[in-house]
């Protein structure tokens, strides 16, 4: 029987220690202005502090009436069991959703900004785009122009290359009959000088023959 009973209390002991472990869980203090912390289950314990509306705590044993409940800052008292509750209160979920609003709309913020500056980002990159085609289509319209012009200008070149060479070859003859011509300019002065030398030489021949033809009767 003493084995058996000793058994019975060990269970009952390991029951109570294993459930009082597992039963740890956060509750909140409900919206009470401040809810007293003290050191024992009732009132007539002293305060060890003045626990505010929303602040999580650590329920280390529930009670109906009382429960041991541990602070962030590692400090154990009693409080109130009714004034615990499981989810967070109104005024923390308020302030909470609150916070979460101010991020959000600060996000929000961000991103608006952000997306206006893609937005001007985008109009300059349009701006830089239609700019380029522009001047794409006015190179391209150059080209082509150019194009134009250096296949006329070659035809130019071809035609200023065969005058050129017709030119040359006709200012060679041009000189060549030049020549000709000075030659054969050159001999009819001779022929015409030549001829009147002789016409003036008979001349002279006839009119000295004449002079002394005059003179031989007056001599006899």
């Amino acid at each position: 029987m003493k084995i058996l009973f000793k058994r019975i209390v060990f269970m009952g002991i390991c029951v109570i220690c294993f459930s009082d472990v597992g039963f740890a869980e956060t509750r909140y203090v409900t919206d009470l202005v401040k809810l007293p912390l003290r050191t024992g289950p009732s009132t007539e314990y002293k305060i060890l502090a003045l626990v505010e509306s929303g602040q999580p705590l650590e329920v280390v044993e529930l009670g109906e009436n009382w429960s041991l409940v541990r602070q962030r800052n590692g400090k154990e008292g009693y409080v109130l069991t009714r004034y615990l509750v499981p989810e967070p209160t109104s005024a923390v979920q308020l302030e909470e959703l609150q916070s979460k609003y101010t991020v959000l709309k600060q996000q929000a913020t961000a991103l608006i900004e952000e997306n206006n500056h893609f937005k001007e980002e985008n109009q300059k990159f349009k701006s830089s785009v239609d700019s380029n085609e522009k001047a794409l289509n006015k190179l391209e319209t150059d080209y082509k122009e150019l194009k134009a012009g250096a296949a006329e200008f070659l035809t130019l070149k071809k035609k200023y290359q065969e005058v050129s060479t017709q030119l040359a070859e006709q200012t060679k003859k041009a000189n060549t009959l030049d020549k000709e011509l000075s030659g054969l300019e050159m001999n009819q002065y001779i022929k015409w000088f030549l001829a009147g030398s002789g016409v003036l030489l008979v001349g002279f021949i006839i009119g000295f023959s004449a002079k002394r033809g005059r003179r031989r009767p007056s001599l006899m």
